[in-house]
């Protein structure tokens, strides 16, 4: 029985809607009436604003790890959050809600469950995220990115990778070095570097300390979050910076010999799918919950990746981890050309449609 209506949420961060864009876009394509459940101001708004969804914002708190006066005020933040969703999700009255994760996301599975409808979520990351622990209760699936992945708690978990938008899997390395300005420069590898939606500030600075050394052998294309290009470096021969990118995205990755990058699932994921040989400078504890670097630790025990700890991080060893990334660049290709890859929307799709018909 085809879907009718289908409520997403997620958010907080990028790495919470991007991997639900596909999604929307599918369901969207078959008919099926779509609504995004968000927070009021959260990124996530923009995000979506451009897909065929409904926005609705609702209060959120952020569910953190260390002593916050936020703390306090989202005491009151999420109940009013809580209440918003389940009497927005009565009213929407959805077949069944597609959660990606985040903070953002859990008012909308509590007030789905509530309600009795059924919520099929989904984790990016090695081991699963506080948001979806917390969610574990109350939904009928839960999808994940990798076969290693152990939820916790016995709940149905199908593995169906993550999804990728079409534009990255359609990417044209001849588009992408025209749109970066790069096309006659046809003697130097492109080296991307992505520091994650938010920028890195380490590795930014690591990357222009090494700079002279890079462009002898390398076009660099950095991406280096909002508000940290600097113009010092504007205008350099072979270098490119900008705050993000989306238009366009895949023909960049396309054009990419090398990528340095952060360990952060979805990132892991567009390398891995792609088969782009990639260096991964995981973010420490001391800012996140340690996920990045289990991903950075699966990927490089199967062989797909290189790592240097940030705790390691400086020009001399992101020099010689490049250098090493480059002579190995044909062996991890080979690896990579073995990943497995799923058509994940296609089976994201099915578990909703699963979990619809049995409620």
């Amino acid at each position: 029985m085809p879907l009718r209506r289908v409520v997403v949420t997620g958010g907080g961060t990028a790495g919470h809607v991007v991997p639900a864009i596909p999604v929307i876009e599918a369901l969207a394509a078959q008919g099926c009436e779509v609504h995004f459940v968000g927070g009021v101001n959260g990124p996530e708004r923009g995000l979506v604003a451009n897909l065929p969804a409904t926005y609705h914002g609702v209060r959120t708190g952020k569910l953190r790890r260390y002593l916050s006066v936020q703390n306090l005020l989202d005491c009151f933040r999420i109940p009013l959050g809580l209440f918003q969703a389940w009497r927005l999700l009565r009213r929407i009255a959805p077949d069944v809600v597609f959660s990606k994760g985040g903070f953002a996301s859990f008012p909308a599975v509590l007030g789905a469950w509530l309600n009795r409808i059924p919520v099929v979520a989904h984790e990016s990351d090695l081991t699963p995220g506080l948001a979806n622990r917390l969610a574990l209760p109350f939904i009928a699936a839960l999808c994940l990115n990798f076969d290693a992945t152990t939820p916790g708690r016995r709940r149905r978990t199908v593995v169906t990778g993550t999804p990728l938008r079409q534009q990255l899997l359609d990417g044209d390395a001849r588009r992408g070095r025209a749109l970066l300005g790069i096309e006659d420069d046809a003697q130097r590898p492109v080296l991307l570097v992505v520091g994650g939606s938010q920028g890195a500030v380490r590795l930014n600075e690591v990357v222009r300390a090494a700079l002279p050394k890079l462009l002898s052998s390398h076009c660099v294309v950095h991406v280096c979050g909002q508000g940290r290009t600097d113009a010092a470096y504007a205008g350099g021969p072979g270098y490119v910076q900008v705050e993000y990118m989306d238009d366009g995205w895949g023909d960049v990755i396309a054009a990419a010999d090398l990528v340095v990058s952060r360990a952060g699932a979805n990132a892991l994921s567009e390398w891995l799918t792609l088969g782009v040989p990639h260096l991964l400078v995981p973010l420490p504890k001391t800012a996140s919950r340690g996920d990045q670097i289990e991903n950075a630790a699966f990927a490089a025990t199967n062989g797909w990746s290189l790592v240097i700890s940030e705790d390691e991080l400086d020009a001399a060893t992101l020099l010689a981890g490049i250098a090493k990334l480059a002579h190995l660049a044909p062996d991890i290709r080979q690896r990579l050309g073995r990943f497995r890859t799923r058509d994940s929307t296609t089976l994201i799709l099915a578990e909703l449609e699963r979990a619809a018909a049995l409620s």
